[in-house]
């Protein structure tokens, strides 16, 4: 059984089958999910997801890309949203230098805003880096106090190592499957299985052998393959252990 910590079902490429894949993952082998906002309107969904279903758990926020969004009633929003017990992070946040789809001193002012409500409510943080590792690095050692994870992991080894020292976790997506990962295997190889959480990102990032169609949760299996392969360890074993990561970071009983 696996838990697939960050997936967007508010995506509207789930629009005609969402809500019978959320009901029946259970029966498929996906125990919870974590689907993080974007935005206003799609934390609100992720929230109407969680409180819909009890495997389904919430993390609400505005992504770099939606830096130019997030106006004056999202600090409130975020509190309000925050204090809802299927709300497990703030996320996903952080810093996209690949698209720019806003401008870079607005995502930093946004991604330390929320980073500072982090801090006031505290809650974990779900980070999104392309292409802006060093900035990332830099605003998230601003806030000591706060914790939380690299979704879809795609630095250096060497960063890893900085991360995992400040008691952060890496979580990794089916992108390990694919040829150029190199980067993200030498990562897993130095990352202790005690700060690896799982994910599939749906509905981008399929593994092989589906890459390019539609990713869901049940593809987790290939993601824990890959690390299975890697670590030495059986795929059911790579499973549970990320089960209890993903719980642990999450605050999940």
């Amino acid at each position: 059984m696996f838990f697939d910590t960050h997936a967007h079902y508010d995506d509207e490429r789930f629009d005609e089958d969402r809500h019978e894949l959320l009901a029946d993952f259970p029966q498929m082998g996906v125990s919870m999910v974590l689907n993080p906002g974007c935005d206003g309107e799609s934390s609100a969904k992720a929230l109407e997801y969680a409180k819909a279903y009890p495997h389904v758990y919430a993390a609400v926020g505005w992504h770099p890309h939606e830096a130019d969004a997030f106006g004056e009633d999202a600090p409130e929003l975020i509190r309000r949203w925050c204090a809802e017990e299927k709300v497990r992070a703030i996320g996903e946040i952080g810093l996209d230098y690949y698209y720019d789809f806003s401008p870079r001193e607005l995502q930093r002012e946004v991604f330390r805003a929320q980073m500072a409500l982090a801090r006031e409510l505290n809650m974990p943080v779900i980070i999104h880096d392309r292409d802006a590792h060093g900035e990332c690095m830099e605003i998230i050692r601003e806030f000591p106090d706060v914790k939380g994870v690299f979704h879809c992991y795609s630095g250096s080894a060497e960063m890893a190592k900085q991360i995992l020292d400040m008691g952060w976790y890496l979580s990794f997506t089916g992108a390990i499957t694919f040829k150029n990962a190199r980067k993200a295997l030498e990562t897993i190889e130095i990352c202790p299985m005690d700060k690896i959480m799982i994910e599939t990102d749906s509905p981008y990032l399929a593994p092989v052998p589906h890459r390019g169609k539609r990713n869901d949760s049940r593809e987790l299996i290939y993601v824990c393959e890959k690390i299975g392969e890697i670590k030495g360890i059986s795929a059911e074993e790579v499973g549970r252990i990320t089960m209890e990561n993903g719980k642990r970071f999450f605050g999940i009983e």
